[in-house]
């Protein structure tokens, strides 16, 4: 079907007129798992007009949980939270409004690397330490335990994203987690 631009040119103050301020919130949910949670919170939120835009989710032990971020008119950012808690008993939900500012500065580098090893206390600490002492934010990371195939045992993989700011030396912080990874006994490899 093709259509037809209307005769009188359009009024684009019209539109931006329209144009609702936004708010970022950023969800933490957790609870016993079960069929219908994800379903609950996206019927909320868009019930009071929210957009659901990102989201990490996941079982873990027979608990779910995950971290949603959704943008909300401004105006409406209290129901929504008034609304959220009203689930509390089927899931705990934290709303912690995003800082506009961080989103809005310039795209900092990352890096990310995968760890691999034996399973052991402490591999998280370890490295999570040397990346806050080389002032690294962590922006994503997913971990899991399993069976190794061939040696019996447990083996412990991460893999980790790092937001670094132009002022902290890479090769630095390469040199120290290799240093790391040698002394807690497990490879870490820089993922291309």
């Amino acid at each position: 079907m093709v259509r037809r631009l209307p005769a009188e040119p359009l009024d684009p103050g019209a539109f931006i007129a329209t144009l609702k301020p936004m708010t970022t919130l950023v969800l933490t949910v957790v609870g016993a798992d079960r069929a219908g949670l994800v379903a609950a919170v996206a019927d909320v939120v868009d019930a009071h007009g929210g957009n659901w835009e990102n989201s990490q989710l996941a079982e873990l032990s027979g608990a779910f949980a995950g971290i949603i971020e959704v943008s909300v008119d401004t105006g409406r950012v209290d129901e929504l939270r008034t609304a959220l808690s009203k689930l509390d008993g089927l899931l705990t939900v934290a709303v912690h409004e995003s800082e506009a500012a961080a989103a809005e500065a310039a795209e900092p580098r990352r890096f990310a690397f995968r760890v691999l090893g034996n399973d052991h206390p402490g591999i998280v600490r370890e490295i999570s330490s040397t990346l806050s002492a080389h002032g690294l934010s962590i922006d994503r990371m997913s971990s899991e335990t399993y069976d190794a195939a061939m040696s019996g045992g447990r083996l412990f993989e991460a893999l980790i994203a790092v937001r670094v700011e132009d002022a902290v030396d890479v090769d630095a912080v390469t040199s120290a987690l290799e240093a790391l990874a040698a002394e807690i006994q497990v490879d870490v490899t820089l993922e291309s």
